[in-house]
Protein backbone atom coordinates (compact mmCIF):
# COMPACT_ATOMS: atom_id res chain seq x y z
CA UNK A 1 0.00 0.00 0.00
CA UNK A 2 1.50 3.29 -1.11
CA UNK A 3 0.06 6.78 -0.66
CA UNK A 4 1.12 9.21 -3.37
CA UNK A 5 0.35 12.79 -4.29
CA UNK A 6 -1.59 12.57 -7.53
CA UNK A 7 -0.64 14.61 -10.56
CA UNK A 8 -2.81 16.03 -13.33
CA UNK A 9 -2.59 12.79 -15.33
CA UNK A 10 -4.14 10.82 -12.43
CA UNK A 11 -7.19 13.04 -11.95
CA UNK A 12 -9.51 11.44 -14.50
CA UNK A 13 -8.86 7.96 -13.05
CA UNK A 14 -9.35 9.35 -9.53
CA UNK A 15 -12.68 10.93 -10.47
CA UNK A 16 -13.83 7.70 -12.13
CA UNK A 17 -13.20 5.90 -8.83
CA UNK A 18 -15.04 8.66 -6.91
CA UNK A 19 -18.07 8.48 -9.22
CA UNK A 20 -18.28 4.66 -9.10
CA UNK A 21 -18.14 4.60 -5.29
CA UNK A 22 -20.54 7.55 -5.03
CA UNK A 23 -23.15 5.81 -7.19
CA UNK A 24 -23.06 2.67 -5.09
CA UNK A 25 -22.81 4.05 -1.56
CA UNK A 26 -23.84 7.71 -1.58
CA UNK A 27 -26.38 8.20 -4.36
CA UNK A 28 -29.10 6.12 -2.64
CA UNK A 29 -29.19 8.83 0.09
CA UNK A 30 -29.51 11.71 -2.39
CA UNK A 31 -32.28 13.20 -4.51
CA UNK A 32 -31.82 13.34 -8.30
CA UNK A 33 -30.87 17.02 -7.80
CA UNK A 34 -28.17 16.05 -5.30
CA UNK A 35 -26.75 13.38 -7.62
CA UNK A 36 -26.59 15.87 -10.49
CA UNK A 37 -24.99 18.49 -8.22
CA UNK A 38 -22.30 16.03 -7.13
CA UNK A 39 -21.69 15.04 -10.76
CA UNK A 40 -21.14 18.72 -11.62
CA UNK A 41 -18.84 19.13 -8.61
CA UNK A 42 -16.53 16.35 -9.80
CA UNK A 43 -16.53 17.27 -13.49
CA UNK A 44 -13.10 16.71 -14.98
CA UNK A 45 -12.88 20.24 -16.42
CA UNK A 46 -13.70 21.87 -13.09
CA UNK A 47 -11.32 19.66 -11.14
CA UNK A 48 -8.44 20.17 -13.60
CA UNK A 49 -8.88 23.97 -13.41
CA UNK A 50 -8.87 23.86 -9.61
CA UNK A 51 -5.85 21.54 -9.64
CA UNK A 52 -3.93 23.84 -11.99
CA UNK A 53 -4.70 26.83 -9.77
CA UNK A 54 -3.46 24.76 -6.79
CA UNK A 55 -6.86 25.14 -5.12
CA UNK A 56 -7.25 21.38 -4.73
CA UNK A 57 -4.78 18.60 -3.94
CA UNK A 58 -5.34 14.91 -4.60
CA UNK A 59 -3.71 11.96 -2.82
CA UNK A 60 -4.22 8.36 -3.83
CA UNK A 61 -3.65 4.90 -2.42
CA UNK A 62 -1.97 2.52 -4.84
CA UNK A 63 -2.01 -1.25 -4.32
CA UNK A 64 -0.45 -3.44 -7.03
CA UNK A 65 -0.48 -0.49 -9.46
CA UNK A 66 -4.23 0.03 -8.91
CA UNK A 67 -5.71 3.26 -7.53
CA UNK A 68 -7.81 2.00 -4.63
CA UNK A 69 -8.62 5.20 -2.73
CA UNK A 70 -8.63 8.97 -3.19
CA UNK A 71 -8.67 11.96 -0.87
CA UNK A 72 -8.79 15.56 -2.06
CA UNK A 73 -8.46 18.77 -0.08
CA UNK A 74 -9.21 22.40 -0.71
CA UNK A 75 -6.35 24.33 0.76
CA UNK A 76 -4.51 22.21 3.26
CA UNK A 77 -7.37 21.52 5.62
CA UNK A 78 -10.78 20.93 4.01
CA UNK A 79 -11.49 17.41 2.79
CA UNK A 80 -13.76 17.65 -0.23
CA UNK A 81 -13.48 14.02 -1.42
CA UNK A 82 -12.65 10.76 0.34
CA UNK A 83 -13.57 7.58 -1.50
CA UNK A 84 -12.27 4.01 -1.39
CA UNK A 85 -13.02 1.28 -3.93
CA UNK A 86 -15.55 -1.13 -2.37
CA UNK A 87 -13.20 -4.10 -2.85
CA UNK A 88 -10.75 -2.39 -0.47
CA UNK A 89 -13.11 -1.19 2.27
CA UNK A 90 -12.12 -1.84 5.88
CA UNK A 91 -8.43 -2.23 5.08
CA UNK A 92 -7.27 1.08 6.56
CA UNK A 93 -7.01 2.93 3.25
CA UNK A 94 -9.29 5.81 4.27
CA UNK A 95 -7.41 6.13 7.54
CA UNK A 96 -4.02 6.19 5.77
CA UNK A 97 -5.27 8.80 3.30
CA UNK A 98 -6.62 10.93 6.16
CA UNK A 99 -3.34 10.65 8.08
CA UNK A 100 -1.48 11.85 4.98
CA UNK A 101 -3.65 14.98 4.94
CA UNK A 102 -3.21 15.34 8.71
CA UNK A 103 0.59 15.26 8.39
CA UNK A 104 0.47 17.81 5.55
CA UNK A 105 -1.75 20.02 7.68
CA UNK A 106 0.61 19.76 10.67
CA UNK A 107 3.45 21.03 8.47
CA UNK A 108 1.40 24.19 7.85
CA UNK A 109 1.73 26.42 10.93
CA UNK A 110 -1.65 28.08 10.19
CA UNK A 111 -3.53 24.78 10.20
CA UNK A 112 -5.35 24.12 13.47
CA UNK A 113 -8.11 21.83 12.26
CA UNK A 114 -9.35 19.78 9.33
CA UNK A 115 -12.93 20.17 8.18
CA UNK A 116 -15.27 18.09 6.05
CA UNK A 117 -18.88 18.19 4.97
CA UNK A 118 -19.57 14.49 5.45
CA UNK A 119 -22.17 12.60 3.48
CA UNK A 120 -24.65 10.59 5.57
CA UNK A 121 -22.83 7.38 4.60
CA UNK A 122 -19.45 8.58 5.92
CA UNK A 123 -20.41 10.27 9.21
CA UNK A 124 -19.48 7.24 11.32
CA UNK A 125 -16.20 6.82 9.43
CA UNK A 126 -15.26 10.41 10.27
CA UNK A 127 -16.32 9.94 13.90
CA UNK A 128 -13.96 6.93 14.13
CA UNK A 129 -11.17 9.14 12.76
CA UNK A 130 -11.81 11.66 15.56
CA UNK A 131 -14.02 14.24 13.85
CA UNK A 132 -16.85 15.91 15.73
CA UNK A 133 -20.06 17.33 14.33
CA UNK A 134 -20.17 21.11 14.07
CA UNK A 135 -23.87 21.18 13.25
CA UNK A 136 -26.77 18.94 12.29
CA UNK A 137 -27.17 17.44 8.85
CA UNK A 138 -27.97 20.00 6.16
CA UNK A 139 -29.15 19.84 2.56
CA UNK A 140 -27.95 22.34 -0.03
CA UNK A 141 -28.84 21.91 -3.72
CA UNK A 142 -29.86 18.34 -2.95
CA UNK A 143 -26.53 17.47 -1.32
CA UNK A 144 -26.90 16.10 2.22
CA UNK A 145 -23.98 16.67 4.57
CA UNK A 146 -22.96 17.12 8.19
CA UNK A 147 -20.29 19.78 8.83
CA UNK A 148 -17.50 18.22 10.89
CA UNK A 149 -14.09 19.16 12.27
CA UNK A 150 -10.95 17.44 13.52
CA UNK A 151 -8.71 19.38 15.91
CA UNK A 152 -5.02 19.06 15.06
CA UNK A 153 -4.12 19.74 18.68
CA UNK A 154 -6.49 17.17 20.14
CA UNK A 155 -4.51 15.35 22.76
CA UNK A 156 -1.42 17.53 22.27
CA UNK A 157 -0.28 20.41 24.39
CA UNK A 158 0.08 23.68 22.49
CA UNK A 159 3.43 25.37 22.74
Amino acid sequence: MEIIKLNKNHIENALDLVWTVFLEFEAPDYSPQGIEEFKKFISIDSMIKQFEKEEITFWGCIINNVLTGVIATRGSNHICLLFVNKDYHRQGIGKRLFHTVLEECKRNSNCNNITVNSSPYAVEVYHRLGFVNLDQEQTVNGLRFTPMSYSIFRGMSRK
